[in-house]
């Protein structure tokens, strides 16, 4: 998930927020000052949209404290991490690649729900000191709020269902009792599919007994079902893909166009030529302005392909992934996506030296499920048309 807006560096790890944050926000200002304006009648409307915003972001950054606490044990482990985006139902650390052992992947997703309980504590403490020294409604009952709101999302991130934190744990006890990383994802998924099924059944029944808060559970439930069905196939693929590095199945020196070339002129000398359908764009030094796919063309009016630049339409270059030739491909895997149409750029010393494309990986995938070994793939390139 590419966040929307980007809001800076928080040690180290680039932060943003994904436009569908404004949901949970204007759920929270909303539940709260209602609930403020039931339990301490007349007062201004202002003061109770006061608290909901006060609550909206105190909680937001509680979740930002709970990802940057994945983030940095993640990094003390030997895993990059891409970025944090926060969102809808929560906020997301993008790792790159895999824990190198079980206990690593245990203390990377338990930190997630021990800070989410030490905010819990220090919430509370907070509300304590404030009855203390007579702070009064609404301000004492938000900061009490938040307490209770991260004693729930460090209790619900601990059930043992992917995507959530004590998915993870479930996934590192397993592996750490059977000694297979692939099983224990899977297993994991599987378990968060049936937790997320269950979360629909009861938005469900919600529903049909007039409860509002159906339309959430509904919600929650949907997004453990996909995401957890997304791990299980990512854990498949990465099995399959285990000992292939990214040089064993990348397009060598891709086909290049230049980044001020009109979409009109590139369709007719370019693009009828090749039969590629993504295309990196370089200017003169051979830096990178960008990739093109013909996806992106069509959404470029026919009347303005002349007039249109390759480079106003491209995936932009902070947003292409990049790799590097003797990256393991599976660790690559989970930055395919976004604007490329799943595709990613090799570069070895700075130079463009090759390209991964979502054929390139089901080909590998296929020969591998043929019970092609790894080391085939190795020194091997395809010969050209007619040798």
């Amino acid at each position: 998930m590419k966040a929307t807006l980007k809001l800076g560096n928080v040690a180290g790890v680039a932060v943003g927020l994904h436009w569908s944050v404004l949901g949970v926000v204007a759920l929270l200002v909303t539940v709260v000052s209602a609930g403020m304006a039931t339990a301490f009648p007349g007062r201004p409307g202002a003061v109770y949209a006061a608290a909901g915003v006060l609550a909206s972001v105190l909680f937001l950054f509680s979740l930002l404290a709970h990802e940057v606490a994945h983030a940095i044990v993640a990094r003390r482990n030997g895993v990059e991490v891409d970025d944090i985006t926060l969102w809808l139902l929560g906020g997301v650390a993008r790792l790159r690649g895999e824990s190198p052992t079980p206990g690593a992947d245990f203390r990377i997703a338990f930190i997630g729900p021990v800070v989410s309980m030490a905010a819990a504590v220090v919430f509370g403490l907070l509300a304590s000191l404030m009855a203390w020294v007579g702070v009064g409604p609404p301000w004492l009952q938000v900061v009490a709020y938040l307490a209770g709101i991260n004693v729930i999302l460090a209790v619900f991130n601990l059930i043992p269902a992917a995507p959530l934190d004590g998915g993870r744990v479930l996934r590192a006890a397993l592996w750490a009792w059977r000694g297979d990383r692939t099983g224990a994802a899977v297993w994991s998924a599987r378990a968060g599919r049936a937790f997320g099924l269950a979360l629909l059944a009861v938005g469900v029944l919600s529903f049909l007994f007039g409860h509002g808060s159906g339309l959430w559970w509904v919600l929650l439930g949907l997004f453990i079902v996909v995401m957890a069905g997304a791990e299980e196939r990512q854990a498949q693929v990465g099995s399959a893909l285990s000992g292939l590095r990214v040089r064993d199945v990348m397009t060598q020196d891709p086909d290049t166009a230049p980044g001020e070339t009109n979409v009109e002129q590139f369709l007719q000398q370019t693009a009828l030529l090749h039969r590629h359908s993504a295309f990196p764009l370089l200017d003169e030094s051979g830096r990178l302005e960008g990739l093109i796919t013909l996806n992106r063309m069509k959404g470029v009016d026919a009347d303005h392909r002349a007039d249109t630049r390759l480079r106003d339409v491209a995936c932009p270059p902070d947003e292409v992934p990049r790799t590097e030739p003797d990256e393991p491909l599976a660790d690559l895997m989970p930055r395919l996506g976004g604007c490329t149409d799943g595709r990613a750029l090799v570069f070895s010393d700075g130079r463009l030296v090759g390209i991964v494309s979502p054929s390139d990986v089901s080909r590998a995938v296929s020969l591998r499920g043929l019970g092609v070994e790894a080391e085939a793939f190795s020194g091997r390139t395809a010969p050209k048309l007619g040798e």
